[in-house]
């Protein structure tokens, strides 16, 4: 594969201009993108696109265990590279090892810091792209031999990474993210929630971020607002979702809720049970957060919460109306330790997220 340039004076940063770059079609393509779990559900629509540009290709994707549950069995997608970064360094050279006997072609780097850009770079591509100079880390843009467009900073993640679609000169498609439960994994959903009437509110409880997190007892105040019914609006039945470190933050939540029911799955559950779970439920509310990205992928309204980071960069495709931030000066200030007490989102009071998950709920019900 080689990469040809029109012979026209076309402006480069166009579509137009490069979509007879790549000629013959990659065979082998290698998308690098350890990342986030809300990254990589991002990333989804880029690897829809690719495959159907170039459906014989062979594509893997370079990912980390916490995010890999994304990629199991996704149609999409041939193979996923793991990198166990819980033993490093003793496993970052056969993962190199790995990637280097993939023999690719065509490498993405998604991810814009050192690790990526090595990995790029070790993958023996003769075609690296990346992103360009100023949207990168830790010099990562000196492993690429071609890149995107400068990016603005706070333009949506899910669009950065479809210009990689762009500048390959591949055609345009529809948002899709193709996230699909198994038969096993939705029947170990219904069991879980089998004792939760319908409709269902997931409450999604933590972030990678502490700065980004809802107080227990806001999250509890809004869930009580919405748990009876509403103006022909009816009584929402809450199911708490985190994970292991989110036990505690779960716990207060259920201590503040004044004897409303509610399902505490805290803890007990996996990406791929998320996959299964959210289709389920009728609404979601949340902070910033990788489940919360999953929610939207999979078409539940999402509510989202924000306030060390910011919804014109990251909120959830197709529920940007339902984002509501906290009116402080400083917001966003991407810190992942407030030094003020998470001030932006004690500024974000239930009275408001329980109306904006009312308004969700009635949005989903018109479009159904």
């Amino acid at each position: 594969m080689e990469l040809k340039r029109p012979s026209t004076s076309l402006d480069m940063s166009s579509p137009e201009a490069i979509a007879t770059q790549i000629a013959p079609p990659p065979r082998r393509v290698l998308i690098v993108l350890f990342g986030a779990i809300g990254d990589v559900v991002r990333a989804l629509p880029l690897l829809g696109r690719i495959r159907k540009a170039w459906p014989d290709a062979h594509i893997a994707w370079a990912v980390e265990p916490k995010s890999s549950g994304l990629l199991d069995r996704h149609r999409w997608l041939d193979e996923a590279i793991v990198y166990d970064r819980t033993h490093a360094p003793w496993t970052f050279i056969p993962f190199l090892m790995r990637i280097r006997k993939g023999h690719f072609d065509l490498a993405i780097d998604l991810q814009r810091h050192l690790k990526s850009g090595f990995t790029s770079r070790i993958s023996g591509a003769a075609v690296r792209f990346g992103f360009a100079a100023p949207n990168t880390k830790e010099f990562n843009h000196l492993f690429s031999n071609h890149r995107i467009a400068p990016q603005p900073n706070m333009r949506l993640k899910l669009l950065q990474y479809q210009a990689f679609g762009d500048a390959l000169g591949i055609a345009q498609s529809p948002i899709e993210f193709g996230l699909a439960a198994t038969d096993q994994e939705r029947a170990r959903a219904l069991e879980m929630l089998r004792d939760a009437p319908r409709p269902v509110l997931a409450v999604i409880l933590g972030s990678s971020w502490p700065s980004r997190i809802y107080f227990p007892e806001s999250t509890a105040a809004a869930i009580r607002m919405v748990a009876r019914p509403d103006s022909g609006s009816p009584a929402l039945f809450p199911v708490l979702l985190g994970g292991p470190d989110e036990t505690k933050l779960a716990g207060e939540v259920m201590r503040h809720l004044d004897g409303v029911p509610a399902l505490n799955l805290a803890g007990r559950t996996s990406i791929r049970d998320l996959i299964a779970i959210f289709p389920e439920c009728a609404v979601a509310f949340g902070p910033d957060s990788g489940p919360m990205h999953i929610a939207a992928a999979v078409g539940c309204p999402v509510v989202s919460l924000w306030g060390a980071t910011a919804a014109e960069r990251s909120a959830p495709w197709g529920f940007a109306e339902l984002a509501i931030s906290g009116a402080i000066p400083c917001h966003p200030c991407y810190l992942r330790q407030c030094p003020i007490g998470r001030e932006c989102m004690r500024r974000i009071s239930a009275e408001e997220v329980s109306v904006t998950v009312r308004r969700a709920l009635a949005m989903r019900g018109a479009a159904r």
